[in-house]
């Protein structure tokens, strides 16, 4: 079978390989789930990780197959699957258990391990391929009337969690009612940052850094939140300005807005922060005053990493409930479609271009059985 794969280290090493199809015997005692890919979104992630910032090859390796947002079709199943079927839609998780107590329990999410597990980033093969096989713990089944928005499940469970630890954090208080919120970056994962925090009725503010109107901050907007170019006023100025946040979701990818907004935080509020960044910048900041707030405001600021299954689990409830509150969204969230695995390079280059790209994907299958972009 066909697959898209890196070699971890190098610059701009994205190629086609060919390797063989897995079977459901790969996985021990008989709960392997064989998976014909449907879709696998692009993200910052795989870009960075084409850029050799980070990313791992599985052992006895050079080569890393990438993708960890798919949705596909379950094919085979091993004789102790219980929990889908072939024709059933699903998505995989990503990280794999470990060894430290948090793997044990099966939150793989917050291991203490310094090696980890991923799929398509940290030591496992990904989901770019035409096929995958996975045991049966870490498979999610997706409803048929949301297959087509489910390459967002993955991105979906990681807003899911950030926010949920949020509110389990925020337990200490006995009461806590967050009114405004602040989400930095209106990419795949600010947008569903917007739109789960409007399904709870809180007012948002969205900070891009291009000034609107343009596709994403449209978008934003669309979900009822009110959007602001970073560029034109920065988000503790805005805070000032118009009043603090009792939660910020940070999802830019750029480090220094990390300082700008722990200055913009109310008292008791929250801080998730999401982005993975690879790279070596420094900046300065008024760090006396912004410790004294904390200090003193109990203000919490904490790192949130992918997702175990039960916020893949939640994300389809709140992927069904968005489809009822705001039909058509999640859809328009899916810019860029690239049709084809042959077709790879094009999804890279639509990733480096950035603008008005919410979620390109590539679609390698389709429901008939076919090859995406075959005869």
């Amino acid at each position: 079978m066909k697959a898209i794969a890196v070699k971890p280290g190098v610059e701009d090493s994205a190629h086609l390989i060919e390797m063989p199809k897995p079977k459901v015997s790969d996985v021990p005692n008989g709960k392997g789930v064989l998976v014909r890919v449907l879709r696998v979104g692009g993200c910052g992630t795989d870009r960075e990780i084409n850029d050799a910032e980070y990313g791992t090859a599985p052992d006895g390796n050079d080569v890393l197959v990438i993708g960890h947002e798919a949705i596909g079709v379950v094919e085979e199943t091993g004789p102790n699957v219980k929990n889908v079927k072939p024709g059933d839609h699903v998505v995989a998780t990503v990280r794999r258990p470990g060894t430290s107590i948090y793997d044990e329990i099966g939150m793989n999410d917050f291991t203490t391990d310094e090696t980890y597990f991923e799929r398509g980033i940290s030591r496992l093969h990904g989901f770019m391929a035409e096929y995958y096989v996975e045991d049966t713990e870490f498979i999610v089944k997706v409803p048929a009337k949301l297959k087509d928005v489910g390459v967002l499940l993955e991105p979906m469970a990681v807003v899911v969690k950030g926010i949920a630890q949020a509110y389990e954090i925020q337990r200490r208080l006995r009461i806590w009612e967050p009114k405004r919120a602040a989400v930095l970056g209106v990419g795949t994962i600010g947008l569903l940052a917007v739109l789960l925090m409007r399904l709870r009725g809180i007012e948002v503010v969205a900070f891009g850094k291009e000034p609107g109107p343009y596709f994403n901050s449209e978008l934003a907007e669309s979900g009822e939140a009110v959007y602001e170019s970073t560029a034109k006023v920065p988000v503790h100025e805005y805070a000032k300005q118009h009043g603090s946040f009792d939660m910020i979701f940070e999802a830019t990818g750029y480090s220094p807005l990390v300082l700008d907004a722990m200055q913009a935080l109310a008292k008791n509020g929250v801080l998730i922060m999401s982005s993975v960044t690879g790279g070596d910048r420094t900046a300065e900041a008024p760090i006396d005053k912004i410790n004294q707030e904390f200090v003193l405001g109990n203000k919490v600021a904490f790192g949130t990493v992918n997702a175990n299954r039960e916020y893949f689990e939640a994300g389809v409830k709140e992927m069904a409930l968005a489809s009822i509150e705001y039909p058509g969204w999640l859809e328009r969230m899916l810019t860029h479609k690239v049709t084809g695995i042959d077709n790879f390079r094009e999804l890279f280059d639509t990733l480096a271009n950035g603008k008005n790209v919410v979620k390109a994907y590539l679609e390698i299958g389709t429901e008939n059985g076919r090859k995406s972009g075959n005869a």
